[in-house]
């Protein structure tokens, strides 16, 4: 009996069937999980996301079958059904289908991390300086501004140029909700990029403070404030009125308004269990399988779309130029101070939570070990979360 391998392997039948384009892609995207894989367990990257994004990502380019239809496919899921009858089929034949479709797809998962880092987050550190923090954070949304109208040049449709400028609010789940909604054809891949290239401002904002702040500014140290403690009931307020303000303000967003200030509340209101159980299990949890999904969903021929690179330069652009306003809004209240105020605080402005934040104070650190400016830094990441959500409430209203 004359037995082909390749219909036995059918991961390397597929491979050589492919067109050399798809083939090159799959080896590396396969290798590049692996690479992430790597950062990941040496701590260089998020290891919570990026392990199981490169394990997916690796999987599911080496896993492509002949399907009984003939087409090329996995049988983990399939980002654009459409058809009820055709989705009905898939949720019973890939595994994976039935989380992204009841979780992904519909930006669930976004808001389940939302809340579990609305817990996590002390809006004292904002409450103490309102108008810094949410100063150097507005300066951080400049990657977002100029973005847009690049995208557009550059020839995306403006709701996609919408979508893929949210990047710049370095938000993972914001990107992904507002993606979602402005851009359903391009999600998937502005997502994953996203997500990449936020695993990497750990390693590239520092090189960018280095070339920003001259040595001798980027150690100085912080005066000692006096300021008062805020109490959790104050705390509370404020969480429930920016919430009811900004919800009022757009509604669009509102799902993520509320998901953040719910993880807010929580934490002040004293409901240890909850509070347990939502920046634990539920954010844990949703941050595991939502790296699982990115990862799953970088099959070649899905990322190996033409207008993928249009978003790989962008997400350069859009990361670079935020993390280049926060600083500069760091030198103007360098300036409006007197001299008074680190510049290198201003990286943080970028909400990347609570990654920016340990950048500035690591990178201040290294010049003056005893040096503290995390609690400044702080103020100025959670407002950036607060403010690259309204930026997207803003942009879905007017686009949308």
């Amino acid at each position: 009996m004359d037995i082909n391998f390749l219909n036995i392997f059918q991961g390397l039948a597929t491979l050589a069937d492919s067109e050399p384009k798809i083939m090159i892609g799959r080896i590396f995207l396969m290798c590049l999980g692996v690479l992430l894989i790597y950062l990941g367990k040496k701590g260089i990257l998020e290891a919570l996301l990026m392990i199981p994004m490169g394990l997916g990502m690796a999987t599911v380019n080496a896993a492509v079958l002949f399907l009984d239809d003939g087409r090329k496919g996995t049988l983990f899921l399939d980002p654009l059904i459409n058809n009820t009858e055709q989705l009905m089929t898939m949720l019973q034949i890939d595994w994976l289908q039935p989380i992204y479709t009841f979780t992904f797809s519909n930006g669930l998962i976004a808001c389940l991390v939302f809340m579990g880092i609305g817990v996590l987050l002390d809006v004292g550190f904002v409450m103490a300086r309102p108008f810094t923090s949410m100063f150097i954070a507005l300066c951080a949304e400049i990657g977002t501004v100029i973005t847009l109208p690049l995208a557009v040049w550059m020839g995306l449709s403006v709701s996609d140029a919408a979508a893929t400028a949210t990047i710049g609010g370095a938000d993972g789940p914001m990107i992904l909700f507002t993606a979602l909604i402005l851009s359903k054809e391009l999600f998937v891949p502005i997502t994953v990029v996203a997500y990449l290239y936020l695993g990497l401002t750990y390693g590239g904002y520092p090189w960018l403070i280095k070339l920003m702040v001259p040595r001798h500014i980027r150690g100085m140290k912080m005066p000692v404030e006096k300021t008062r403690e805020i109490s959790s009931t104050e705390k509370l307020v404020f969480a429930v009125i920016a919430n009811v303000i900004l919800c009022l303000l757009f509604p669009v967003a509102a799902p993520l308004f509320f998901s953040l200030f719910i993880g807010v509340v929580i934490r002040e209101s004293g409901m240890v269990k909850f509070a347990e159980t939502f920046s634990g299990p539920v954010l844990y949890g949703a941050t595991f399988f939502l790296g699982l999904l990115l990862g799953i969903l970088c099959e070649a021929s899905t990322i190996l779309n033409p207008q993928v690179l249009t978003l790989l330069l962008l997400g350069i652009v859009a990361l670079t130029f935020s993390g280049i306003g926060g600083l500069l809004g760091g030198w103007i209240l360098y300036f409006a101070t007197g001299k008074k105020f680190n510049p290198a605080i201003g990286i943080a402005g970028v909400s990347c939570v609570p990654t920016c934040a340990k950048v500035a104070q690591k990178s201040v650190a290294e010049v003056t070990p005893d040096a503290v400016v995390l609690p400044h830094a702080l103020g100025a990441s959670i407002s950036g979360v607060i403010t690259s959500a309204i930026f997207a409430g803003v942009l879905i209203t007017l686009v949308k």
